[in-house]
């Protein structure tokens, strides 16, 4: 597994450097290596690059192969902003590994940079273009850097930040690397644009009160916790109060929402029944038991058979006789106490 060509030392420049240059410094791509790709070939190339120009016709290669380490981050964030869209209530795009490109004045490609994922909070209407027109197209929201066994902070943010890019996001993944050096934690940056230059920030200025701290947790965990879904939660609704849309604004979730909501009505709808059909019998057998326990006494009374205030505590404990069982007993027993021993004998 290559190594980065020398260690650099990671801060951005004090001035940008021109995007433009034709002499490329490996150093300046740790975790890279210089590739020659002739300008013809550059559209189809399919691997893994971090940047290319055209003077030299010299790629700036990614070292390491691709690993689920480093694309874990970038796809997980497709998942997460869906969740987010889904409570604002608008479209958030996702579009991937993206080439961002700068034209010469002949439309031939002149510098070509790559980005880890792009998302748009309001995807352009117009037709996409196989790549982003770093001097035409509408700027992604958010650009995301994984920084598995690279470091984008020694060059390639400050080419960012020279071409204007809002917001950039560089993660470097809980999961460990051997090309990367073991004083570089793990964790999330956020760099956001203000007067043309690069500042860190606490939060996302794109997802207001989304932090650093947050976004990490969601990228990296194994499992989407229910901490990280209420944070999403609390981002997408934050976003939609801003624009006035919610949760049924989004076709997807409304259509679920619906069929719940029909779901839920049928549901109380049965049960209703069901518990009303339960109570009234419940109530007819509480009215029912009442009679016979009347008509027993009645039937003792009219014997001339004497009965104690205890008779009818004995009889509620004896909910399993028949009503024909209670009947014949106090039709035949001698006394109290033979009734409620002729019904414990059956």
């Amino acid at each position: 597994m290559a190594e980065p060509v020398r260690a650099a030392v990671p801060k951005l420049p004090q001035e940008p450097r021109d995007p433009e240059a034709p002499a490329i410094d490996p150093a300046d791509f740790p975790g890279c290596q210089a590739v020659h790709i002739p300008r013809e070939e550059i559209e189809d190339y399919d691997g893994r690059l971090e940047y290319w120009e055209a003077h030299t016709e010299t790629a700036m290669v990614v070292c390491e192969p691709t690993t689920r380490y480093h694309e874990r981050p970038s796809h997980r964030l497709g998942w997460l902003a869906g969740r987010i869209a889904a409570s604002r209530g608008t479209l958030i795009e996702m579009e991937g590994t993206t080439d961002l490109v700068r034209f010469d004045t002949c439309g031939e490609r002149k510098v070509l940079m790559q980005a880890d994922q792009i998302l748009y909070l309001h995807p352009p209407a117009a037709e996409l273009n196989p790549s982003v027109n770093v001097d035409g197209d509408v700027m992604p929201d958010v650009v995301l850097e994984v920084d598995y066994s690279t470091d984008v902070r020694v060059r390639k943010l400050a080419l960012y930040e020279a071409w204007g890019f809002p917001e950039v996001w560089v993660d470097v993944p809980d999961a460990p690397s051997r090309s990367r050096p073991k004083s570089r934690r793990s964790g999330l940056t956020i760099h956001v644009l203000e007067a043309g230059r690069f500042r860190t920030a606490p939060s996302s200025r794109a997802f207001p009160g989304w932090t650093a701290e947050e976004i990490h947790t969601a990228l990296n965990e194994p499992v989407t916790s229910p901490e990280t879904m209420a944070v999403l939660h609390r981002v997408g609704r934050a976003l939609g109060a801003a624009e006035g849309t919610g949760p049924d604004d989004d076709v997807w979730l409304r259509t679920e929402r619906d069929e719940s909501r029909v779901e839920g009505r049928a549901e109380g709808r049965v049960e209703g029944r069901v518990e009303g059909r339960a109570e009234g019998r419940a109530e007819g057998r509480a009215e029912g038991r009442a009679d016979v326990l009347r008509a027993v006494h009645g039937i003792l009374e009219a014997r001339g058979i004497p009965t104690t205030p205890a008779l009818a505590v004995q009889l509620a404990e004896l909910t399993d006789g028949s009503v024909a069982e209670l009947i014949r007993a106090a039709q035949t027993c001698a006394n109290e106490a033979e009734f409620l021993r002729l019904l414990r004998r059956r």
